[in-house]
């Protein structure tokens, strides 16, 4: 049953990347040859914008259920260590700075990373409980990051730089091109791949450090690696996407209620939930009106009413 539910899953997923090939306010018919101008769309512009999408989805809700799982707490997402405020700092200060796009993407990469990397270094001098300190580091310095962000666009030109920050800060798949995979999608995909092998370990997490010790885990490394893996793959979707909330937050729980806690199998699925989920929501994002609606407002929209759904369903659980 539960191989039959990843395989439909699959399905789900290549449907979706079919659909949104075509879909757009220029459709791309079925038919074979193309015309030169469907040709041109398609590889140009639609097919790196939605295999993006689809990677973005799938590795920030990787993200997201690891995250979940080494913290022990199912309201956690791929920001809690600062990543997204951080890259959102070096993309705000790259547009200020007037670096062109790959300079921003590069800045919003880099500068997620070192947001992270400081999380990590300061919480080697918390005391107590490491995975609390960890999490209380992180909201710091993800605060920190958004005032960097506000003090920037106060200071910034307001008929130029300010619309471009905050219009960057929404979240937005329509600046995506062939040059941002070749840039995102190794550092994606090399975070992906641990994660997916580790998930086994990573669900062993759930008994506890010393059940997960007595049976081979060494904890401490292992929190380390998933932390780096899941940070380089935030990292990576917001330097090219910009901040794009929820999805790492709400896809793991409807992953949960498909398949079970187990992360041998809820990861898998988070990944082809988020890939799915992210595409129609991209789907809808620039089809539903004239100009085309930030993908990071659609996100919210459609799963802040799903999370309330979940507390009032789980609320005892969460």
């Amino acid at each position: 049953m539960v191989d039959r539910k990843l395989w439909l899953l699959a399905g789900l997923l290549v449907a979706c990347f079919i659909c949104s090939c075509m879909l757009g306010k220029y459709p791309i018919p079925l038919t074979l040859p193309l015309p030169g101008a469907a040709e041109t769309v398609l590889f140009e512009i639609r097919l790196p914008r939605v295999f993006m999408g689809c990677l973005i989805g799938a590795g920030l809700s990787c993200s997201g259920c690891v995250y979940q799982y080494i913290f022990q707490n199912p309201i956690v997402s791929p920001d809690i260590l600062g990543a997204s405020n951080g890259a959102g700092f070096g993309a705000a200060l790259g547009i200020f700075w007037g670096f062109g796009y790959s300079g921003i993407s590069v800045s919003a990469l880099f500068s997620g990373l070192i947001a992270v990397g400081l999380v990590c270094l300061i919480s080697l001098k918390f005391k107590g409980n490491k995975i609390l300190g960890v999490v209380l580091i992180g909201i710091m310095v993800s605060s920190l990051g958004a005032a960097g962000i506000s003090y920037i666009k106060l200071i910034a030109d307001t008929n130029d730089q300010l619309p471009a920050i905050t219009y960057w800060l929404m979240g937005s798949l329509a600046s995506i091109r062939n040059r941002d995979i070749l840039f995102a999608a190794p550092l994606i995909i090399s975070g992906m791949i641990p994660l997916f092998m580790l998930r086994w370990r990573i669900s062993v997490l759930t008994m506890g450090d010393e059940d997960a010790k007595s049976l081979g885990v060494s904890t401490g490394v292992l929190r380390g690696i998933v932390v780096l893996c899941a940070t380089l793959i935030t990292a990576a979707c917001v330097s090219v996407s910009g901040v794009i909330g929820w999805i790492g937050l709400v896809v793991p729980h409807m992953a949960r209620l498909l398949l079970g806690s187990d992360c041998r199998r809820s990861l898998p699925t988070s990944m082809l939930l988020g890939g799915s989920f992210m595409m129609i929501v991209d789907d809808f994002a620039r089809m539903s009106a004239t100009s085309e609606i930030p993908i990071g407002i659609l996100t919210a929209f459609v799963s802040a009413p799903f999370f309330f759904y979940l507390i009032l369903r789980e609320g005892s659980k969460l």
